[in-house]
């Protein structure tokens, strides 16, 4: 299996990022999620999930930022668009990201249940994009948290497939 993503001289588009125009944000939260392609889903998955974690908030924030979770998407899949995170084109169901922890307190299901877009501070961060298939659906409501991704995940991995999306500050 494959996960790709279109970049613009090496990064992600400024219009999935901090550099998104007023009218893709929701205050400084970028709304619209880039499209992936998946390629080469294996025989016998019944879904895929998929992760977008920033490990280089470590040193910023100190701990790994979730920025997307979503699963129960169709193996068969092999883009989801540009704003699926919004406008369902493409059907799954959205966990939470880090605006909707304890620290931050989001609680707008708009921004805190579906794609939070990049926003490094400091310098361009690696963002890991990471696709999953499994071997059944996940039995997961929308506003999910990535442990419980994680503890539904396991046992029923049937091969990964990860991308690196750089995003400059």
């Amino acid at each position: 299996m494959k996960v790709q993503v279109p970049l613009t001289k090496g990064l992600l588009a400024d219009k999935y990022s901090k550099y998104a125009a007023p009218e893709d944000k929701k205050g400084d939260k970028p709304l619209i999620s880039f499209p992936v392609q998946i390629t080469g889903a294996p025989t016998g998955a019944e879904s895929l999930a998929l992760t977008l974690l920033d490990w280089d908030a470590i040193p910023v924030s100190g701990f790994m930022w979730i920025h997307w979770t979503a699963a129960n998407i169709s193996p068969t899949i092999t883009e989801i668009p540009e704003n699926n995170s919004q406008s369902l084109k493409v059907e799954m169901i959205q966990g939470r990201n880090s605006t909707a922890g304890g620290l931050i307190g989001n609680s707008d299901p708009q921004t805190a249940w579906h794609y939070n877009g990049p926003n490094p501070p400091d310098r361009t961060h690696n963002y890991h994009l990471s696709v999953f298939a499994l071997d059944s659906k996940l039995p997961l409501k929308d506003g999910f948290w990535l442990n419980e991704l994680q503890d539904a995940m396991r046992g029923h991995i049937l091969e990964t497939a990860e991308f690196i999306v750089p995003s400059r500050a």
